[in-house]
């Protein structure tokens, strides 16, 4: 689904909300999950106003994750799919939550893609990272999450330095799963991280220097 559509988009922003473990009934047309990325994509929206980027939301055909079946990265690489044949080779930048993260992290390797946002994103034990190599990838996940795990974010983001990405996982401190603790510093977080990765501003200063260092940056406070 647009939220905004460019005649000639240069850039992209795909934002992809969370969902379960296991699901196969279709998302309700209101549900929670989606929710929580609305003050994210209207963020986001304002920041990239006038700069060609397009920018929509994944639509789920399932709510869960569904084991090996992965539904919810199907539907993101068909969307980038769609996407390709709609605008061309423009560069996207991918913003998921929780099970979206993963979704986005799962189909970095699309040739579209350029940098990968999670926030709190469900990262299992040996989760692959090779499809990360040449992508630039922030995780953000708060220490009160009892959700995911904020140690999975850490250890993408390590193995995902080392398979070739710049990549780095920023702790929260006081941050929860739903976001809603430090709430508007979620917000304006993502939306330097997304300005950033698509070249419209500079990155966030700390994520500046992780990417150069090869390292997480330290915990936000």
């Amino acid at each position: 689904m647009l939220e905004r559509s460019v005649r000639r988009p240069r850039t992209a922003v795909l934002l992809l909300h969370g969902g379960r473990s296991e699901g196969m009934a279709p998302p309700a047309r209101w549900n929670l999950a989606a929710a929580r990325m609305r003050p994210f994509t209207r963020a986001i929206l304002g920041a990239t106003e006038g700069h060609d980027v397009l920018v929509g939301r994944v639509r789920y055909r399932h709510r869960g994750w569904n084991g090996e079946r992965a539904d919810a990265a199907v539907d993101a690489r068909r969307a980038l799919d769609e996407l390709e044949l709609l605008a061309g080779s423009v560069r996207v930048v991918l913003v998921g939550h929780s099970m979206g993260g993963r979704a986005a992290l799962a189909v970095a390797g699309h040739d579209l893609v350029r940098g990968v946002v999670g926030l709190a994103p469900w990262c299992p034990v040996g989760e692959p990272v090779e499809q990360l190599a040449d992508r630039r990838v922030v995780l953000v996940h708060g220490d009160r999450d009892r959700t995911t795990d904020p140690l999975g974010s850490r250890d993408v983001a390590r193995r995902a330095r080392a398979a070739g990405a710049d990549a780095c996982a920023v702790l929260m401190s006081g941050g929860d799963h739903a976001m809603l603790r430090r709430a508007g510093e979620w917000h304006t977080l993502t939306t330097g991280l997304v300005s950033g990765l698509l070249g419209l501003t500079p990155l966030p200063e700390p994520v500046r220097r992780a990417f150069e260092e090869g390292r997480d940056p330290a915990t936000s406070d």
